[in-house]
């Protein structure tokens, strides 16, 4: 595993969604490969409306981020970019996401946890704040920040063997 080293910042007036586009695409042609590897990158990016969540900064700004999506709808975005040589397959998957509203206690209960660190919106769907998500709509392995179904057909499409051997 290479981890691709780029300014992750949003541009000034940036939407969610081609921020997560140009930073899975800026992630995948960031790697050194050769010409015959393949490379996979994603990014995910939780969008209130036309605001981006990214990874908070601290637990002040993760609670912020929570309390404005308390009993509220927002997109998860994941961006899937997959090169090989100078071709790059690209695919943007779109869930939506209602998180119930959450108490102080629930909040600050989840916040001692640690999970918000690193993590875009100040949750991940996989762990203890999965119990803030009565309803998505669209493809939770998305929402954990790799789209299965969609991932396969990109490395399909690039030449690798999904399926075993060809």
């Amino acid at each position: 595993m290479r981890a691709p080293d780029i300014d992750e910042d949003p541009r000034r007036g940036e939407l969610p969604r081609p921020y997560c586009e140009r930073i899975a695409r800026e992630k995948v042609l960031a790697v050194q490969a050769d010409t015959d590897d393949i490379v996979l990158c994603a990014d995910t990016t939780v969008a209130l409306g036309r605001r981006i969540l990214g990874k908070p900064r601290d637990a002040g700004e993760a609670a912020e981020f929570l309390l404005a999506m308390s009993g509220r709808r927002h997109r998860v975005l994941t961006a899937v970019a997959v090169r090989r040589g100078a071709q790059v397959w690209e695919r943007v998957v779109e869930t939506v996401v209602k998180m119930k509203p959450i108490s102080d206690t629930e909040l600050n209960g989840y916040l001692a946890t640690g999970d918000w660190q690193g993590k875009a919106g100040a949750y991940g769907i996989q762990g203890p704040a999965g119990a803030f998500f009565p309803w998505i709509q669209g493809s939770y392995s998305a929402v954990m920040g790799l789209p299965v179904t969609e991932t396969a057909h990109l490395l399909a499409a690039a030449g690798y063997p999904v399926w075993g051997r060809t």
